[in-house]
């Protein structure tokens, strides 16, 4: 899980994109739910859309698809490599492998390394990265001023962005609070 406590203006404004038309009011998303992703354009303009979380299953797969973290696999290299399928999923909190919460003091609304599939419902999955010792894999948080290679950079230089977040910059929470 993780959480977007943040109105779409909001996130449109801290991720450099055009809210459109989205109603996001901010809240709790888990695997099935739609919530706003940014994607890029050809004209570089970025816009929020609404995706659900959680890619169809690969053949012989038998759920859906949250965390990616395979990026040699080939039910993914394919997607990576296009960047109109890679998005920036805006988030305030994200729920810690070991329990608790985690944010970025530095970025109230930080933005995961994401990309999208076009399926019968347009769905989203977020990569991970290894955490440190002590951590399991983690999403990946994009420093701000890597948005746009994420977006827009061929797959070689775009990959050298999945990497985790050091830890120490994190501001963890406990269980309970959201």
């Amino acid at each position: 899980m993780y959480r977007l406590d943040a109105p779409a203006s909001a996130i449109a404004a801290a991720l450099g994109a055009d809210a459109g038309q989205d109603p996001w009011l901010g809240g709790g998303i888990a695997p099935g739910d739609y919530a706003p992703v940014v994607i890029g354009s050809e004209s570089g303009r970025r816009r929020l859309v609404p995706r659900q979380w959680g890619v169809p299953p690969p053949p012989r797969g038998e759920r859906v698809v949250t965390h990616v973290r395979n990026l040699a696999s080939p039910f993914w290299i394919g997607t990576l490599r296009h960047t109109q399928f890679r998005v920036l999923v805006p988030a305030t909190r994200v729920q810690a492998a070991q329990g608790g919460w985690f944010s970025l003091p530095s970025c109230p609304v930080f933005a995961l390394a994401g990309i999208w599939r076009d399926s019968e419902v347009p769905s989203f999955a977020i990569l991970t990265a290894q955490g440190e010792a002590d951590t399991r894999a983690m999403p990946v948080i994009l420093h701000p001023r890597d948005h746009g290679a994420w977006l827009g950079a061929a797959w070689a230089q775009a990959q050298g962005l999945v990497r985790p977040w050091p830890s120490a910059a994190l501001l963890h929470h406990a269980a309970d609070a959201v």
